[in-house]
């Protein structure tokens, strides 16, 4: 239950003070942490409100005091906080950049095991070696690529021969079946 009273006394130093209850009786001993309030130092001869308790000492004290110059404490509008709500402006880019970083290594990981796939499947396959010839030089065939392209240019079918297989830009195989000169130096050969 709560009373009324009048601040008597108040030790600004040591941070206590006496209440003289207006339905009489003894002075209450008061101290600063039972103010509530703005956190203005109490006035000697102001009106208070308080509930009675028991001190450390078991005398009766006044507890819950509330100055009637500054009103009871509104714990609500000191300490006013917005309400929880997600922020989502400030978290965009980070998300926008977290989301970009995930999606480049998806594809350097995508990349990653396309090239590893690809060189293990060519690891499996058996290995296979094209057949060595040793290619006919000068001194075995007597002949060498000197520039030569057309039948009218050679001197035989074995040469026409030589330079459509070792020559580039040659001219000599019109229907492409791989023997040369064939109305001038191959004709009797016929197909290889």
């Amino acid at each position: 239950m709560r009373s009324t009273g009048i601040l008597r006394s108040w030790n600004d130093d040591r941070g206590f003070g006496f209440i003289a209850p207006t339905q009489g009786g003894g002075e209450l001993f008061v101290h600063i942490s039972a103010l509530s309030g703005d956190g203005s130092r109490p006035v000697v001869g102001e009106t208070v409100s308080f509930e009675l308790g028991r001190g450390k000492d078991g005398k009766p004290q006044a507890v819950k005091v509330v100055r009637s110059a500054v009103g009871p404490a509104q714990p609500a509008a000191r300490m006013r906080r917005p309400p929880d709500t997600p922020s989502h402006s400030g978290k965009l880019p980070g998300q926008v950049l977290a989301l970009c970083l995930l999606g480049a290594l998806a594809m350097w990981g995508y990349d990653y095991y396309k090239a590893e796939s690809h060189r293990r499947a060519l690891e499996a396959m058996p290995r296979m070696s094209a057949p060595v010839q040793p290619p006919a030089t000068a001194a075995t065939s007597g002949f060498r690529c000197d520039g030569r392209a057309h039948c009218s240019q050679m001197t035989s079918c074995a040469e026409a021969t030589w330079f459509i297989n070792h020559c580039p830009g040659t001219q000599m195989d019109s229907d492409h079946d791989g023997v040369p000169c064939e109305q001038q130096w191959c004709a009797a050969v016929g197909t290889r």
